[in-house]
Formats: structure tokens, sequence, C-alpha cells
């Protein structure tokens, strides 16, 4: 299975639909700042099934700030990280994504790529697909007991 992990579009639908047509994903996973760019996403590609959560610019009230889904029978944390402390540093993260028992966690919110192995959980940061200047996402490769994750340029 392969997943397509965006956050921080601000409005940047067309890069995501670029990333969409170059990785054809089966799943896209955005991490927030672009809670209504996701919903334009989907009518786009309406058999592509999404997964969301808001970030700080969303204002999506009463929505989770985090979700726990399991694919490929990989527990995934998503969030957007701004209630997490993910512009400090990630120990808040990790004990969220070491207490849920996460095989990965996503966040966004620095608009800075980032992958990383640490005590047994992958942890992504796609960096801001809306960035003007150097646009990027990230790939989760989930299969047979694994998960590849992966940084990438628009």
């Amino acid at each position: 299975m392969k997943i397509l992990v965006v956050s921080d579009s601000h409005g940047d639908v067309e890069n995501m639909c670029r990333a969409v047509e170059r990785e054809r994903p089966d799943l896209v996973m955005h991490l927030g700042d672009g809670w209504h760019d996701a919903e334009v996403l989907r009518s786009r590609y309406p058999a592509l099934p999404i997964e969301q959560v808001p970030g700080n610019c969303d204002f999506r009230g009463g929505t989770a700030a985090t979700r726990i889904l399991v694919y490929e029978g990989k527990r995934i944390l998503l969030c957007h990280g701004h209630t997490l402390g993910v512009k400090g540093d990630l120990s808040i993260l990790m004990r969220e994504a070491m207490a849920q028992g996460v095989d990965v966690a996503l966040f966004g919110h620095t608009h800075r790529p980032f992958v990383e192995l640490r005590n047994g959980v992958w942890l992504l940061n796609p960096g801001s697909i809306g960035d003007y200047r150097r646009p990027t996402y990230g790939t989760l490769l989930l299969g047979d007991g694994t998960c590849y994750p992966s940084l990438w340029t628009v």
C-alpha cells in the first residue's frame, strides 16, 4: 500500500494534484493547515480515500487534533503537531507515540521535511506541499509487516 502524506498546503491544491499524479497512491493523509484543500482534492479524486486532521490554521473546533489509524497492521498517529509542541522539540510527540503504541507518527506544522526512526517509531514530517520555494511531501509504503517512509520534492 502506498500512502501519500502531505501537510501545510495553505491553499495550494495544484501541488497536491501533481503529487497524486506522480505517486498514484492508494490513500492520502493530510496533516493539517489546508482542511479545505483536502476537500477540494477529494472532489477532484473522488475514488481516492483521504484521511485528515486539522492544523492550527484550520479552525475546526470539535475535530480531534490527533487520530490513530491502522493500515496493513501498522498503527499510525496523524497530527498537525501544534498541540504536541513539535516546533520546540519532538519529546511530547514521542511520548504520545510510545503511549499509543504506534509504528509511525506523522506530523507537520514546522514546514521542514523530516524522517527518522526513533525507539522503533518512524517519525515523518512531509514538510510543506504549499511552500512556494520548495514544496515537499512524503510517502509511506506499507506491506508484508514493513513500513518505508520517504521524502520527495514536487
